[in-house]
């Protein structure tokens, strides 16, 4: 009877000491349970506080005709700091690139768009958090919870198992990386390299593979106006040659001391563009245009020089040029090609230009037919330098030759009109101290 009842209290002891057993379990699991819930919600806080203090940026307005543009890459990413007025994305539109800019100090929290993607004027873009350098992000206030989590777990300490060492090792016992390496090199020894040559199948001779690549928004644009200009203008071309010997001994004479006293280089564009402000104010029809019925008259020169970008031909605009020197065209000229290369022309950089000058001679051109820039009537293309023989007072002689083609609008100009202008601009060549003398 008593060992009954000794046996009947032994099992009663351990239903006690399992059942506390539970209830710890339990109080643990709900323990973590709480904490992770918390950590969870306190990062939730710290994420919804996050996103109310940061600021969004829209598209800027670009211009009065462009609404929209392709998004062609991010400078920072989420995470990054950005100072004040620092560039953030650029936005590529059919004329120019757009830079949109920070407005303030901060770190980027959101993009809103992706590269590629078109954006159009006041379409949210992205989002800042303003600050020096901005707040730290998110992902650090996860790194500060997850040491207590860790932390929790060797409080309540489980019998270690194999599987989990297998676990962190990869699966792959300790000897298992040397024989893998060993195999590796094995397979990778030239000579099995050499064995497998002979049986590879032979390859047809030529490669007939196409690569195909969007066309961006400004060659787009480019070619939309130059056949624009073929199809409106009654485009007609008229060639002529210059002896550039007085203009290159002329060049050569200065030079070093224009270069050093102004710090810009005395190239040939300024000659041309001098003799042309000049023949223009002789020719005006030449710097006119056609709007509607009308023919508008232009008591100003505004250049239109082409220059060569890795996205396609520009044509900044040199205003004013015929109340300006060789020295002062050649510096306007050199900032403008400058901001062309590094993609910071502006709309107003481009805008206007009542006749242009193209020198295809920097690219090796002997001859060539520009095409007219609407709604200008006319364009002068300068090619190549090179000796050829001429006739100079009944005797042959070799003298350096530039080919010049005036490509001109037969609805504004006639023949004659377009020939005198093109021979008045040779002239101003060959005898540059003609130009001195010209009344502008």
């Amino acid at each position: 009877m008593l060992s009954k009842r000794i046996i009947a209290a032994a099992r009663s002891r351990a239903l006690l000491a399992s059942r506390n057993a539970q209830y710890r379990d339990t109080a643990v699991s709900l323990s973590k349970g709480w904490k992770v819930a918390d950590s969870q919600m306190r990062r939730a806080q710290f994420h919804s506080s996050h996103l109310l203090q940061a600021e969004t940026v829209k598209v800027p307005q670009m211009a009065e005709s462009i609404s929209e543009g392709t998004l062609r890459s991010w400078s920072k990413q989420v995470g990054d700091s950005v100072e004040a007025d620092e560039e953030v994305a650029t936005i590529e539109t059919d004329k120019i690139d757009v830079s949109v800019n920070a407005p303030k100090s901060g770190k980027i929290v959101e993009l809103l768009a992706k590269e590629d993607d078109t954006v159009s004027v006041g379409q949210d873009l992205f989002r800042i958090e303003p600050g020096e350098g901005g707040a730290s992000p998110a992902p650090q206030e996860q790194e500060k919870v997850e040491p207590k989590d860790q932390q929790l777990d060797k409080t309540t300490p489980e019998p270690p198992a194999p599987s989990g060492a297998d676990k962190q090792s990869g699966g792959i016992p300790p000897e298992g990386p040397k024989e893998s390496k060993k195999e590796v090199k094995q397979d990778s020894k030239p000579k099995d390299v050499k064995s497998k040559a002979p049986s590879a199948a032979p390859k047809a001779p030529g490669n007939r593979g196409e690569t195909r690549v969007k066309m961006n928004r400004m060659r787009l644009r480019i070619a939309e106006r130059l056949k624009e200009s073929q199809n409106a203008a009654a485009s007609l071309t008229t060639f002529n040659e210059i002896d550039m010997s007085s203009l290159m001994e002329m060049r050569k004479k200065y030079k070093d001391e224009v270069l050093k006293e102004h710090d810009v280089k005395l190239g040939f564009m300024s000659a041309f563009a001098r003799a042309c402000a000049l023949a223009l104010k002789e020719i005006p029809a030449a710097n006119a245009s056609i709007e509607g019925d009308e023919i508008v008259y232009h008591d100003f020169v505004d250049l239109s020089v082409a220059v060569a970008t890795p996205k396609g031909l520009v044509t900044p605009v040199v205003r004013n040029a015929e109340g300006m020197g060789f020295v002062d065209i050649e510096k306007e000229i050199a900032a403008l090609g400058t901001k062309a290369r590094d993609g910071k022309l502006t709309l107003e950089d481009m805008a206007g230009g009542t006749f242009t000058i193209s020198n295809g001679g920097v690219f090796g051109s002997l001859y060539g037919t520009p095409i007219i820039n609407l709604p200008q009537s006319a364009v002068l293309g300068m090619h190549a330098i090179k000796d050829k023989p001429v006739v100079v007072n009944g005797q042959i002689v070799i003298r350096p030759i530039m080919v010049v083609a005036l490509t001109y609008d037969h609805r504004l100009l006639d023949g004659r009109e377009a020939v005198t202008f093109l021979v008045k601009v040779r002239d101003y060549i060959e005898d540059p101290r003609k130009m001195l003398l010209a009344l502008n």
